[in-house]
């Protein structure tokens, strides 16, 4: 029983293509042997002339010319007939295509043809064989083994060079750098899963930078990149860093950039633009910030009745005063305030510097002071020319051993007494940081609303008492640094006080060490 037509169609597998030859479908194979069909009718109509003076029609979607025979009602069967011989012909031949192996015709076009005609009954050949279309685009499951796409367009290789790389190819176009987009010339690449790189943007990439001299950070003896990491600022530089003239933040320990400035405060410190925003330069800068620490004092129920000299001086006077000295524990390798208990002359800056060119400051005026003990305490002494939150700390903290003194703590460890001045210093950051942490006031409000404030000062303070987020960040490091003091006396007394102060509050804290000398366990 023959095959239909319409029922061959629902059997045809996808089109495919084998080593440059096409099969193409039953809808196409029809239309291309009508194709054929009009070139020999259209020789013969140009010999003949058409009968009775039809005009040509079109074949379904076909752009193609053929002439109307005339037929008369008789000639039907014999019209049928030929249309049943055509479709078995076409059957025919796509039932051998199912027989080949994957879907595969291993024929060309002229053999297509010959097939065609031969099942119409002709024992010729035709003389002529119309190319094969273009190929439409078939999925990739059906190309053969040597059929190539571009991972990078997805488009066909075809003829000239490509290149492989992890199973796939490229054009030499296509295959690009997945950082900068270009194509990677070069004959080695950096390769990260399936990301390609040009070796120099890898190591941009993944190669870490000093933050001094913005080079790569270079390798050790062993191969290994070595770099140094600041533990709060995060701050990468090489090691060498460390042991050349690059100025170090006498603030807040930064190195200085290549690219950029540090103030230089004449006395073998340096001061990065950060810092300097907030400086105090000078006694009567430093005056409110003082007041009002006595103030927070105050408010914790622990006022210092005596009005203790504070002046601000600079690091030579600082470190002659400690060596008039006779007791006292200090925290090398550098002060930054005292607690006078003898009786000393002072140089203390009687005028801020102002700025000049280079990063340095000139212009400053100092003046010997004579300080008399009038109490167990003669004066306090901090270092000028640091930020405002580092200042109050340094205040707060050598407040603390004033008030110990005047209150008649006698014969303290240095663990247990630089401890607890650690602990007051610690408090009053958190109150100017975090205000409300631990219910403490703040000295924001009242320092910032004294007339006496210097500009240089309350630039990076609102008259709400608010502070910048560098300030606040300056804030945080200092209260980091108190928490990770590797001394002895600083840090490990620092730890133990605030865990009793933490357990017992502050007030039985300190009455403790007043009766025992120790901290509460």
């Amino acid at each position: 029983m023959p095959m239909s037509s319409s029922a061959s169609v629902n059997h045809l597998s996808q089109p495919c293509i084998y080593a440059g030859h096409f099969v193409s479908s039953h809808a196409e194979r029809k239309s291309r042997f009508m194709k054929w069909l009009s070139k020999i009718f259209k020789g013969c109509s140009s010999s003949r002339g058409l009968p009775g003076g039809r005009q040509p029609q079109l074949l379904g979607d076909e752009n193609i010319a053929l002439p109307a025979p005339i037929r008369s009602l008789d000639d039907r069967p014999r019209a049928n007939k030929e249309k049943e011989e055509l479709d078995r012909a076409i059957a025919r031949s796509q039932a051998e295509d199912l027989k080949r192996p994957n879907g595969y015709r291993w024929a060309d076009n002229d053999d297509l043809a010959r097939s065609l005609y031969d099942g119409l009954g002709s024992s010729s050949f035709p003389p002529y064989a119309p190319p094969a279309p273009p190929a439409p685009y078939v999925p990739r499951d059906y190309y053969p083994r040597d059929y190539r796409v571009c991972g990078g367009c997805h488009r066909e290789i075809g003829y000239g060079n490509y290149l492989g790389c992890m199973g796939t190819f490229f054009h030499p176009e296509c295959f690009c750098c997945y950082a900068c987009g270009y194509p990677i010339t070069e004959h080695e690449f950096s390769l990260s899963g399936n990301k390609t790189y040009h070796k120099l943007c890898f190591k941009e990439l993944t190669h870490p930078k000093c933050e001094v001299c913005h080079q790569f950070i270079p390798t050790n003896g062993a191969g290994l990149i070595e770099y140094r990491c600041h533990p709060f600022w995060s701050q990468k530089y090489c090691p060498a860093h460390e042991h050349d003239v690059t100025a170090r933040c006498c603030s807040c320990e930064r190195l200085e950039s290549w690219d950029a400035k540090y103030i230089s405060l004449g006395d073998g410190r340096s001061l990065c633009l950060e810092c300097m925003e907030s400086a105090i330069m000078d006694t009567g800068d430093c005056q409110p910030l003082y007041h009002a620490i006595r103030d927070y004092y105050e408010g914790m129920n622990m006022k210092i009745d005596q009005q203790i000299p504070m002046l601000l001086v600079e690091r030579q006077a600082l470190n002659e005063a400690i060596e008039g000295e006779k007791h006292g524990f200090h925290h090398l390798p550098e002060t930054r305030g005292l607690c006078l208990s003898e009786e000393q002359t002072v140089t203390s800056i009687l005028k801020r510097p102002r700025m000049a060119g280079r990063g340095g400051l000139v212009g400053m005026r100092t003046q010997p002071q004579r300080l008399t003990r009038k109490c167990e305490v003669t004066a306090i002494l901090v270092l000028y020319g640091l930020p405002r939150l580092l200042t109050g700390a340094i205040l707060a903290h050598e407040l603390m051993h004033a008030w110990l003194r005047l209150k008649g703590f006698r014969n303290l460890s240095p663990e247990v007494e630089e401890g607890i001045c650690q602990v007051l210093s610690h408090m009053w950051l958190e109150s100017e940081v975090m205000p409300g942490f631990r219910n403490m006031p703040s000295t924001s409000t009242a320092s910032s609303s004294s007339s006496a404030w210097p500009s240089s000062s309350s630039s990076s303070s609102s008259k709400k008492g608010g502070r910048s987020g560098a300030e606040n960040k300056l804030g945080e490091f200092f209260m980091h640094q108190i928490a990770h003091d590797t001394s002895p006396a600083y840090g490990g007394g620092f730890r133990a006080a605030n865990e009793a102060v933490n357990k017992y509050g502050l007030r039985r804290t300190l009455d403790h060490i007043h009766f025992t000398g120790s901290f509460p366990l």
